[in-house]
């Protein structure tokens, strides 16, 4: 059964073949980790936390994992920390009031935790009757989805799934944020203000979030520099899907820019999260899964 949803899955997905290995060795035994684990002694919704790089297949396994649980009778609410960014209003707003790199999205501060932890709320609470609204993140348009066009899930949930590339970071020490990672804090963060707000957030209501998560899964990249390739490969595929009017679109002069605002945390998860996330997969050049 497993074997056939993961060959269907592929296709649609247009994924390498070796994907079916990959998926078959290292992301199928999860299933049985999965449910020994909502067996245990959770009545709550049990919340699963996927961290790794811009480009590691983030999303596509959490839609093959809630293809997986829902295929064995679990009801999964899949969501992307990505769906709670604010509005490019809101962002202004911060790039005004604080510091003119939080017009971007992706750091900590340009998110809405607390939008995200009243979903999971919603999420744990609601029975058969109660429908919960997930919202949603345009990225070809840089902007909240409107909440008409959002997906709305009907209770009861088994499973959340939360994936984003800083899920379950922690925080950095202050000597940490001293020495600027790239050009970016070179030319546009000399005083560190904006790292230093950006790790405040980390350290502060990302945290609540975060320590609600039952288990964290990482997809662990060989290193930063293959995250501009990956990154190039993702922004193609949302050009392909967009409509023509995609002003969020970026072009690789934008993104070598844009990955630069995630560069520092990434490094630092790439470094000290294999220690705390409960799988660690292990990823090469050619986006294949290192088994030890």
């Amino acid at each position: 059964m497993y074997q056939q949803l993961i060959k269907d899955f592929i296709q649609q997905e247009r994924l390498p073949s070796t994907y079916l290995e990959d998926a078959t060795q290292c992301f199928l035994p999860l299933i049985g980790d999965i449910k020994a684990e909502l067996r245990s002694n959770r009545h709550s919704p049990l919340l699963i936390g996927i961290n790794g790089a811009q480009g590691t297949g983030k999303s596509t396994l959490a839609n093959l994992l809630s293809s997986l649980l829902t295929c064995s009778g679990q009801r999964v609410a899949n969501l992307s920390i990505d769906d709670f960014y604010y509005s490019k209003a809101k962002r202004q707003e911060l790039a005004n009031e604080i510091h003119p790199l939080l017009r971007s999205r992706g750091v900590p501060g340009t998110h809405d935790v607390d939008l995200a932890l009243h979903v999971l709320k919603q999420l744990a609470e609601a029975g058969p009757a109660q429908h919960v609204t997930l919202p949603g993140f345009d990225k070809s348009l840089d902007d909240c989805r409107p909440i008409e066009d959002c997906q709305q899930l009907r209770g009861p949930i088994d499973i959340i799934i939360l994936e984003g590339w800083c899920v379950g970071a922690k925080a950095q020490s202050q000597n940490e944020l001293t020495h600027p990672s790239n050009e970016l804090e070179i030319n546009e963060d000399s005083d560190s203000r904006w790292r230093t707000y950006v790790n405040q957030k980390l350290a502060g209501s990302y945290q609540s979030l975060f320590e609600k998560i039952h288990m964290l899964l990482m997809l662990q990249a060989p290193g930063f520099e293959q995250v501009l390739e990956w990154r190039n490969l993702q922004e193609e595929k949302l050009r392909a899907r967009a409509a023509k009017d995609a002003s969020g679109i970026m072009d690789r002069m934008v993104i070598e820019r844009f990955i630069q605002h995630f560069e520092r945390l990434t490094r630092h998860c790439l470094q000290t999260l294999p220690d705390s996330a409960d799988r660690v997969f292990r990823l090469d050049a050619e986006h294949r899964i290192h088994l030890s």
